[in-house]
């Protein structure tokens, strides 16, 4: 992994929230809610955010905000053609509402880490104030169009192409979404000096992602909240509400 320059890197790793992740109470709803969960629980972390796609159809950014999400990661992209026809929406809806929110794209195996970046580029505006962009890759095994899982080798080879790419045009490393299978398969001891979004549904990171430092938690994918209908993706900042507006204010330089 090559070193970044402190213009345009952000120092996400590293973070010792002094909050309780054990006995606080859930926040929001959950269809199918999680009793125990093992290295402890995502509600007492103070931040919470949500990240979404058309799939949620329209929101009421007003009532998620009132309801204290505090952040979102909209998806924008996928592979080298596709945009999610709701991704104008949705980041005008979160803006307006004062809830801070970047794009995402879902990496696509069978095209090009190159041509995804520029259709990415092509379809994402640079925004003042924006969080960084998020790179996401997991399997996709109902993909109707691309079974390929090429080598792990391959896969951080075209990443780091990708984030380049976003780093130069943006300015910003994006970060990066995984899932616990990916993960192990491909990411597990690189990537070291890069943010991380991690997807663990039954157990603290710590467990399922063991010695891999992260920036946010999703914690589940069937969330409840006044503002969205049907389920939602729910997350956290991991890190303190002091450690949030820190992070706010070096990442939206």
């Amino acid at each position: 992994m090559i070193s970044l320059s402190a213009c345009t890197s952000v120092d996400y790793a590293g973070l010792s929230p002094s909050v309780t992740t054990v006995s606080a109470k859930p926040r929001y709803g959950d269809s199918d809610p999680i009793t125990a969960w093992q290295g402890g629980a995502p509600f007492g972390f103070p931040v919470h955010g949500v990240d979404i796609a058309k799939y949620q159809g329209d929101l009421d950014w007003k009532t998620l905000k009132q309801q204290g999400v505090e952040f979102a990661f909209i998806k924008a992209t996928e592979g080298g053609d596709l945009l999610d026809p709701m991704y104008a929406k949705h980041t005008s809806g979160a803006r307006q509402a004062g809830i801070a929110n970047s794009a995402y794209h879902f990496y696509y195996f069978c095209t090009p880490a190159r041509k995804q970046a520029e259709w990415f580029i092509r379809n994402v505006p640079r925004i003042r104030g924006s969080l960084p962009h998020v790179l996401d890759m997991e399997w996709n095994p109902h993909s109707p169009t691309c079974k390929l899982r090429p080598p792990a080798a391959v896969v951080r080879r075209e990443m780091e192409i990708f984030m380049r790419m976003i780093e130069r045009h943006y300015g910003k490393r994006p970060i990066i979404y995984t899932t616990v299978d990916f993960h192990e398969e491909n990411l597990a001891g690189h990537f070291k000096n890069d943010s991380f979004w991690l997807r663990s549904v039954k157990a603290h990171p710590k467990v399922t992602y063991p010695g891999r430092p992260f920036t946010f938690w999703q914690y589940t994918g069937t969330g409840r909240v006044k503002g969205a209908t049907g389920d939602i993706d729910l997350n956290v900042f991991h890190g303190s509400r002091d450690q949030w507006r820190e992070w706010v204010k070096r990442s939206t330089r």
